[in-house]
């Protein structure tokens, strides 16, 4: 078996280590007898979608996403087309933004790809925080890192998950990314895979049951160090005193 990532304009959308990401696919492939084949897509190349069986759009400053988004709008049918075939993506923060019909930042408009029914709107005082989720397609919590400027207003899509400690899309709704399909868009950075191997392995799962038609699980891998350091994560966080402590040093 095979599995073909396509990593979209690394050279644009690094800022956030997404890089770890696609190592994370690739070695949790590797280390299960799985093929892994990433194609890293530069500013200005085609994109054959049928090739690709996940995608990987990451996160960039607000001009790289503004260059970005001329580009996916020259093959935004195929990757709306690819989206609605199942096909699967993961996208991070500003990817998550682009996914969407805009983002409107202090200064212009944004035109995204519309293939989410959401938007996104700057704010000046940016949601920086450590950010726990508990999710429904997982059993252990989900844990990264946000940073970001914009609020996103999903409608009625479903979130990614419920937020146990940190400030999600808009700092007041309570829940963090959307879930469509294949695709999870969110602003978790860490990079969210290394950090949350289950997310990982889901996607794969996915990929591969679209890929070959059929139900497989994968084998199960030794994540006992990627445990610990959820679960003292999680610890950490549901110590209220810590948690006063933090917030005390943020504001003073």
């Amino acid at each position: 078996m095979k599995l073909t990532i396509g990593h979209l304009y690394p050279d644009l959308l690094n800022l956030y280590g997404d890089r770890g990401n696609i190592q994370c696919f690739r070695k949790r492939l590797e280390w299960r007898g799985i093929e892994a084949e990433v194609i890293p897509v530069l500013s200005g190349d085609t994109i054959d979608f049928s090739k690709l069986d996940i995608v990987l759009l990451g996160g960039g400053s607000d001009r790289e996403q503004e260059l970005v988004c001329g580009y996916l709008k020259e093959i935004q049918k195929d990757f709306k087309e690819y989206v609605e075939d199942n096909g699967v993506v993961l996208a991070v923060c500003g990817g998550y933004q682009l996914l969407g019909k805009y983002y409107k930042t202090d200064k212009k408009m944004i035109e995204g790809l519309g293939i989410l029914d959401i938007t996104t709107e700057w704010e000046p005082e940016r949601l920086i925080r450590n950010i726990i989720l508990h999710s429904p397609l997982f059993d252990t919590p989900v844990v990264g890192f946000e940073n970001h400027g914009g609020r996103t207003y999903i409608g009625e899509h479903t979130p990614f998950g419920k937020v146990f400690f940190g400030l999600g899309n808009t700092g007041k709704s309570g829940y963090e990314g959307v879930v469509y399909k294949n695709v999870i868009a969110t602003y978790l950075h860490g990079p969210l895979l290394p950090k949350n191997p289950q997310v990982c392995d889901y996607l794969l799962e996915r990929a591969l049951k679209r890929k070959y038609g059929e139900e497989i699980t994968l084998a199960p891998l030794s994540d006992d160090l990627e445990k610990k350091a959820n679960r003292y994560i999680v610890d950490r966080y549901s110590d209220k005193k810590y948690v006063l402590k933090e917030t005390i040093k943020r504001h003073t």
